[in-house]
């Protein structure tokens, strides 16, 4: 099979590395299954093929699109060209794309600047309570998926409208566009379909002053998260590579 082009935005080496692992656990794949590029060290290279790729996964970090540009430091905004380098292929060629939680980010700003934004629909970190949509329970990548699930969140910006060509496939009370999907292969997610609780236990320290939740809360988020019951999302990450490695 094609590897999976595995794309990370997180310049915190620990957090970068523990999400990887995460991706190949959840899944299901094996290091000679992916090419994985951490955008924080390098660029993407000039002659990468998408048809060379089964499909192309895109981690979290702690950019914002929505963030003026002023806002953004040099390597946020480096990044976030690099990956929206790739969307106009991705979109044009319905090339199979799994955006977590960040992706969502990338998709909406590719598809409808603006449409992405810090104005309503920001979560703390949390495990929060999805629904699935009537698109969504006939969409394969939430095959076995109950209705009604646990996902871990924490973001500052969230897409505060459908862009055209869009599908709602998940969404919260606090948060209606979980996920989505545009055309038939390019997905996004909010949530992390990767992250279990040791996951965020260790994103919760790196994180702790990033301005997701004040610091002195971080002790009794880890005990919530590891009282959580996210076990659905994972699913989602081993449909997609399920579907689109064959």
């Amino acid at each position: 099979m094609k590897p999976f082009l595995i794309l990370q935005l997180r310049p915190e080496t620990d957090a970068s590395d523990d999400e990887f692992r995460a991706f190949l656990a959840k899944g299901g794949l094996e290091h000679d299954q992916v090419r994985r590029i951490r955008l924080d060290q390098q660029n993407i290279p000039a002659d990468l093929n998408l048809d060379d790729f089964s499909g192309v996964i895109v981690g979290g970090g702690p950019g914002c699109v929505s963030d003026a540009p002023d806002k953004k430091t040099p390597a946020e905004a480096r990044i976030e060209f690099e990956c929206l380098s790739l969307m106009p292929q991705i979109t044009a060629k319905d090339t199979p794309f799994l955006g977590c939680c960040y992706g969502i980010g990338i998709l909406g700003q590719h598809l409808e600047p603006g449409s992405v934004s810090k104005d309503k629909y920001g979560e703390p970190v949390s495990a929060s309570t999805c629904d699935v949509t009537k698109d969504g329970r006939t969409d394969p990548l939430l095959d076995g998926i109950p209705d009604r699930f646990e996902a871990f969140v924490g973001h500052k910006e969230a897409m505060q409208h459908l862009p055209e060509g869009c599908r709602q496939l998940v969404s919260s009370p606090r948060c209606p566009f979980q996920m989505i999907r545009y055309g038939q292969s390019v997905y996004a997610t909010q949530f992390h379909p990767e992250a279990d609780a040791h996951s965020f236990e260790t994103r919760i320290g790196i994180y702790k002053h990033h301005g997701y939740f004040p610091p002195e809360e971080a002790e009794a988020l880890v005990d919530m998260v590891h009282a959580a019951n996210v076990h659905a999302p994972a699913q989602i990450l081993r449909n997609f590579v399920t579907r689109y490695r064959a």
